[in-house]
């Protein structure tokens, strides 16, 4: 098992400075024109898949990095460059996190070669779980998957929303209910597969932030894919199932649910894209503090000025600090014991939206136009405390782990 430790070693510095140069040089350039187009940035995905850093390869090389930190460094760096062509190009690794807590070793060799495509033929993939009226509470999620056993397929009917990459991937993972009484327990996870007739694209959204990133609603009508399909396999959910009603009458322990798995393992992800933001926005303040100048002198040279900075520096390493723990302790087989995962979503998220609305208030009214990115980190950061499990589930998360009450 590896110890914790905060100094990464000479490989992992490498990848790191690797990344924050294609993120300086590929990625900052191109982002105010992404922003404004609001379309997914295919010729940034394609550069980076050239590079190497938009593929299989590298997502496995980085998820199982011994250290657990990996992942969150170059996710770090990633959004560090942009957040919403951040989620275009790290978007992918969702659907892929679904198949690996979920899938067997045959679904997971198959199908998550297929998310990223290759270099010629750049691919994308989405993970849809939340629904018009089930996005916190996913135990009122309607979409349904039925076994159709004379045909060994599945049947597949709702619609999903707030899809990373929804209509446009070539390969969705879909949540779907299989035992409405169980209600959260009684969810599985399914592969749709490139091409699926029923599958089509709904709204796409219009948003606030991570505009670059494309996300919509996913539409199914009689999808239809083959048992093979269902992650994890018809014997294993049929067990899952079967202890899932057994502790329904027992009152004992609830088992995790599919999309609840994902969510587990993606979270110190979404902290660590938090931080990225968070950090540029705070350079670009520390920066700016450094070269205005009013009343003769640099703003920082102002107490209220530089403790806003010591401020936002200090969170932000606490935040790096409550990421990195959370991934070592996934990769190592530590237990969340006290919810560390949702902790560190939950801080790192609160960080980025406090830490760039300050950074614009230090650039004043520069930070409010377009011609300086905190005002689009800014919107950016709003995300974090929404998307998987908005800050006050996290905090509910937390609560419950610490009273030893169930998370449904």
């Amino acid at each position: 098992m590896a110890e914790f430790t905060m100094e990464l070693n000479d490989e992992q510095k490498e990848v790191r400075d690797w990344l924050h140069g294609f993120a300086a040089d590929v990625i900052r350039p191109a982002a105010a024109e992404w922003d404004e187009r609001e379309e997914t940035p295919w010729p940034i995905i394609q550069e980076a898949a050239k590079t190497g850093i938009y593929s299989l390869d590298f997502y496995a090389q980085q998820f199982f990095d011994p250290s657990g930190l990996g992942i969150p460094m170059a996710t770090e760096e990633i959004f560090w460059g942009d957040a919403g062509i951040g989620l275009s190009i790290m978007g992918t690794g969702l659907a892929a996190v679904g198949v690996l807590a979920n899938g067997t070793e045959e679904q997971i060799g198959t199908w998550i070669p297929q998310m990223y495509g290759d270099v010629n033929d750049v691919k994308v993939a989405a993970f849809c779980s939340s629904e018009p009226d089930a996005g916190s509470d996913v135990a009122a999620m309607r979409t349904r998957a039925v076994y159709d056993e004379a045909k060994d397929e599945w049947v597949l009917n709702g619609t999903k929303t707030w899809a990373t990459n929804g209509g446009i991937a070539n390969v969705h993972v879909v949540v779907a209910v299989v035992d409405p009484e169980l209600g959260s327990k009684g969810h599985a996870s399914f592969i749709v597969p490139p091409n699926t007739p029923g599958l089509s694209q709904g709204q796409k959204f219009k948003k606030h932030g991570i505009r670059a990133s494309h996300t919509a609603e996913v539409v199914l009508e009689d999808v239809r894919v083959p048992g093979h399909c269902l992650l994890g396999g018809k014997e294993k959910l049929d067990e899952r199932m079967a202890r899932a009603r057994e502790r329904a009458k027992s009152g004992g322990e609830r088992v995790k649910n599919a999309a609840m798995a994902t969510f587990e393992a993606s979270r110190p992800a979404v902290g660590a894209m938090a931080v990225g933001t968070a950090r540029a926005a705070y350079e670009e303040a520390l920066e700016y503090a450094k070269t205005r100048t009013q009343f003769g002198r640099p703003i920082i040279d102002n107490q209220g000025v530089a403790f806003q900075l010591a401020d936002m520096r200090t969170q932000i390493d606490a935040a790096r600090l409550l990421v990195w723990r959370a991934s070592w302790m996934a990769t190592t087989g530590k237990k969340f014991e006290s919810a560390e995962g949702s902790m560190s979503k939950l801080y790192a998220s609160e960080v980025a939206k406090k830490v760039t609305a300050q950074a614009v208030q230090i650039l004043g009214g520069n930070g409010f136009t377009r011609e300086y990115p905190v005002e689009r980190m800014h919107r950016d950061a709003a995300i974090y405390t929404i998307f998987e499990g908005t800050s006050e589930i996290q905090r509910l998360v937390i609560a419950r782990t610490l009273s030893g009450m169930p998370i449904r």
